[in-house]
């Protein structure tokens, strides 16, 4: 094989080693000048890798790989693609390729010792390999046994735990306790781990004194490569005997999936523990040496291979990225202040329009009470009271507005509002209400009670005779003004709303307060449900309320209380009789269930004639079997070309858990592999169970809807917010299909015919998406099956890389973290043989511990200049901050504009 061959492997020189006696074809006759020549251009000091190559009859296998010289700290391992296979899954491994480009030399090399070695094993032929530069840094980072996820920053840190956990025992740390003290949280890995030390260093027992634990913590945390490859072969080969039987490698694949919690892996410990012994040991011998497991080791994922261009894009927009702080305060505020506008000026504007709204009613009444008599009796208080009135009359109508979602979804998908208002923000803006609400009953209820009673009981006859006509005969019991009709219901709704708001704060609707006994029944969703159908209530006590008022004599009709609330409550009250009759006149029925890992419940529905919907929108289900009065919102997972409706719940709370345990009562007489679904068809179903009856309402607008404005998507999901970006890659995928199917019937002289004009409402609806990456972070590996045919068929039907899909599973420890290097490997291998994943069981490479998203915004500000980019996330809060700020700065930055549009649940 020659040089160029080599480069193409990664390699830039190469250098053969024959056996004693035996003649490199290549230098048969030439002058031995040449011979130095050749000597000088490779010389002993460049760096170089050692390749043992076995040749057995017609066939050549590498069989090691190790550096005969260790003085660069294992720098010349950092070959990190050199066996880890691509998405495409190329056949068997670059192992088989490199033997295949060698054996046409080494074969020569063989004849000539062909005869001494029949009567013996053959005999490992090695070649020396020097490797670039820039694939010498994997040693360094990868199999270390402490990383930055285990939070133990040194050896000081360590020896105060020591301390503390050998206060009684007299100095002395028990096997049991050495994870604890190092940092390793996985117990089954820390034993192995000091058994495999202990051998090592001879020490007998199960209690270890300081200074053996400091001799072990020096050999875990090594930067030498061989030395923590030695400690991680010492915890495999448990008889010392330098070689590795199938049964050793199963228990350290058993032991690696338990530290990362990969349950699928372990009940597969036999298979890969075959496959591994299958690649190392192709001749059977029944054992792999530590060379072998090297080889395996060292590898990591495909990089991208970007061009000049790109490769000076990204160093000038790192460049960019890094722009230093100006020390001139008044031009870092103007600058922030500018991109704080362009950022929320829609926002900004509907706030100020509320606000200045709110102003101008309480300034109006202000000065309408300021010329009237009762300010000459109760003063300011009654001005200040009355103005807050003023403001909860429009608070209390407009907090009905952002819940109507039928017409907030009407508007957001038929009209161009959206372009300047934030319909995406409508739940914020409710929530920003009821804190004005709150404000205004504090200012109101307050003037009332502690200023205006007190100064009317104080009142002498002539200051209170104007007031006659308003309160009656003056009364000296602060309790009369309490009791009146006004007071009553003033109070009624204080408590109420009080009641409401405290329920539905994060700490109650979340359970994250903990409370004793019978008090948790007032934690959770359903007391939030509930409480929150007090409004009823309130707002009938608001009514009584506005028609007894006080210092306002006139007809009901000429009363603004109803003025306020008559628009707004006729739209809610319209929006709930139409969930009533689109759940009741056309009925759903349950086509499939699943209960799938990570305690998740898959329905797959019949869809209505008339049920209409996009990609990323959601929907309500209602249960009568459980709750005859709880509707709860649910993401639709399937795409609008489908035939079906389908959803998948998470198992949460005291609705969904009754849910499952509903439809597990029916599927139970089933065999279980009946309920595992991959798609709805009803034509499986002879004997229909009789389900629990479903009601739907919806579908209902939501941020991810808006994703076909976009040329660029990046989509992110946490868990079970994966969900509305799964309908998402569907609908792109159906597209694609669709695509293909009207290409290749243009192409057929049977469809001959010229194609009819696209209407002017289809062409609102074009695709506009040219790229789609998916980010699906979860921890728990059975979270994958979820839509398992999802990520196959992507791979199967996207052959233009139209979408990226990268799944991420932070149960796994990170890339080079010695508790993930069999993972890895098996990862690799696994893929490379069948095209499957180990980690998630679909046909896409799964990554480790989470995204660096700085890097991921990056590569796409590189990929995709002057570009909008729609950044869709659906998941917990606490990403939330972190991708704003991420989109808000390269948008600042570089001229790929990030949209950040969020789903929290």
């Amino acid at each position: 094989m020659n040089q160029s061959e080599m480069q193409k492997l990664g390699f830039e020189n190469v250098r053969y080693y024959y056996p004693s006696g035996t003649e490199s074809p290549y230098n048969r006759g030439e002058s031995s000048a040449n011979a130095a020549t050749t000597s000088n251009y490779y010389g002993e000091d460049e760096p170089y890798v050692e390749i043992t190559l076995d040749i057995h009859d017609d066939s050549v296998s590498v069989y090691g790989m190790k550096s005969p010289d260790h003085r660069g700290a294992g720098s010349i391992y950092e070959d990190q693609s050199l066996l880890r296979q691509g998405r495409s899954g190329r056949s068997n491994s670059v192992l088989k390729r490199l033997a295949s480009s060698v054996s046409t030399e080494l074969k020569r090399v063989a004849s000539s010792v062909s005869s001494s070695s029949a009567r013996k094993p053959p005999r490992p032929q090695i070649a020396r390999l020097r490797r670039s530069k820039s694939r010498a840094e994997l040693a360094l980072k990868g199999l270390k046994f402490i990383t930055k996820t285990d939070g133990v920053t040194g050896w000081p840190e360590v020896e105060k735990r020591f301390y503390v956990l050998t206060m009684t025992t007299n100095g002395l740390l028990h096997r049991s306790k050495f994870g604890e003290c190092i940092g390793i949280k996985s117990t089954e890995f820390a034993l192995a781990l000091f058994d495999a030390l202990a051998r090592r260093e001879n020490v007998s027992g199960d209690l270890i004194n300081m200074n053996e634990l400091k001799e072990f913590w020096k050999q875990i945390t090594d930067q030498d490569f061989d030395s923590r490859l030695r400690t991680f072969f010492a915890m495999v080969d448990k008889d010392s005997d330098g070689r590795l039987n199938e049964a050793e490698v199963r228990e350290i694949i058993t032991l690696s999936a338990s530290a990362n919690e990969l349950d699928n892996i372990r009940r597969q410990a036999d298979e890969y523990a075959a496959l591994i012994m299958e690649e190392l040991d192709p001749y059977h011998y029944g054992y792999i040496m530590i060379e072998n497991l090297e080889i395996l080791l060292l590898q990591a994922p495909m990089q991208d291979v970007r061009d000049g261009e790109s490769k000076k894009l990204s160093k000038m927009l790192s460049q960019n990225l890094m722009v230093p702080q100006s020390r001139n305060l008044g031009a870092r505020f103007c600058r922030g202040m500018k991109y704080f506008l362009f950022d929320n000026w829609k926002r900004l504007w509907v706030m100020a329009l509320w606000i200045g709204a709110m102003a101008g009613l309480f300034t109006w009444k202000f000065m309408e009470y300021r010329k009237r008599s009762a300010y000459q009796v109760m003063g300011v208080c009654v001005c200040i009271a009355k103005g807050a009135a003023e403001t909860l009359k429009l608070n209390m109508a407009m907090i009905l507005l952002p819940v109507c979602r039928n017409t907030i979804t009407w508007l957001r998908t038929k009209t161009k509002l959206s372009a300047i208002v934030p319909f995406d923000d409508s739940l914020n803006f409710h929530k920003v209400i009821a804190i004005g609400i709150s404000i205004g009953v504090g200012i109101h209820a307050t003037s009332h009670l502690a200023c205006d009673f007190p100064r009317l009981i104080a009142a002498d006859e002539d200051e209170y005779k104007p007031m006659e006509m308003y309160f009656g005969p003056q009364t000296k019991r602060y309790l009369d003004f309490v009791q009146s009709v006004e007071g009553v219901t003033g109070i009624g709704m204080v408590v109420l709303m009080t009641i409401a708001f405290t329920l539905a704060t994060t700490w109650f609707r979340r359970n994250k307060l903990k409370l004793p006994g019978p008090l948790k029944k007032i934690t959770g969703f359903n007391a939030f449900w509930y409480s929150h159908h007090l409004f009823v209530i309130v707002y009938s006590l608001l009514v009584v309320h506005g028609f007894y008022v006080y210092l306002i004599i006139k007809p009901w009709y000429k009363k603004t209380t109803w003025m306020y609330l008559m628009v707004p409550v006729v739209l809610y009250l319209f929006e709930r009789l139409i969930r009533a009759f689109r759940s009741s006149v056309e009925a759903v029925s349950v086509l499939k269930v699943a209960v799938l890992p990570g305690n998740v419940l898959s329905l797959h529905l019949s869809r209505p004639t008339n049920f209409r919907y996009k990609s990323g929108q959601y929907m309500y289900l209602n249960c009568s079997a459980v709750s005859t009065l709880e509707w709860h919102p649910f993401s639709i997972t399937s795409a609008p070309g489908d035939d079906y409706l389908s959803v998948h719940i998470r198992v949460l709370g005291d609705w969904t858990k009754e849910l499952r345990s509903l439809f597990s009562e029916v599927c139970k007489p089933r065999p279980p592999d009946e309920n595992r679904l991959n798609r709805a068809d009803s034509r499986d179903w002879d004997n229909i169970p009789n389900f629990p009856r479903i009601l739907i309402d919806g579908p209902y607008g939501a941020p991810a809807q808006d994703y076909k404005k976009f040329e660029v998507l990046l989509l992110v999901g946490l868990g079970i917010g994966a969900t509305p970006m799964i309908s998402i890659v569907k609908d792109i995928i159906n597209h694609l299909k669709g695509v293909e199917e009207g290409s290749n019937r243009r192409q057929s002289p049977i469809h001959n015919m010229v194609t009819p004009p696209v209407s002017p409402s289809r062409k609102s609806e074009t695709f506009k998406t040219k790229r789609a990456y998916f980010y699906w972070v979860t921890r728990e590996q059975g979270s994958f099956d979820w839509f398992k045919n999802v990520m196959d068929e992507v791979t199967e039907t996207d052959r233009n890389n139209v979408i990226e899909l990268h799944n991420y599973c932070t149960s796994v420890y990170e890339e080079g973290d010695a508790r993930s290097a069999l993972i890895t490997m098996l990862q690799s291998l696994n893929h490379a043989k069948h095209g499957v994943d180990v980690v998630s069981g679909t046909r896409v490479m799964s990554h480790f511990a989470r995204p660096n998203w700085r890097s991921v915004f990056k590569r796409i500000a590189v990929n995709h200049p002057k570009t909008k980019v729609g950044v869709f996330y659906c998941g917990a809060a606490g990403l939330v901050k972190e991708l704003r700020h991420l989109s808000q700065d390269f948008s600042h930055k570089t001229s790929t504009k990030f949209i950040f549009h969020k789903e929290n649940f």
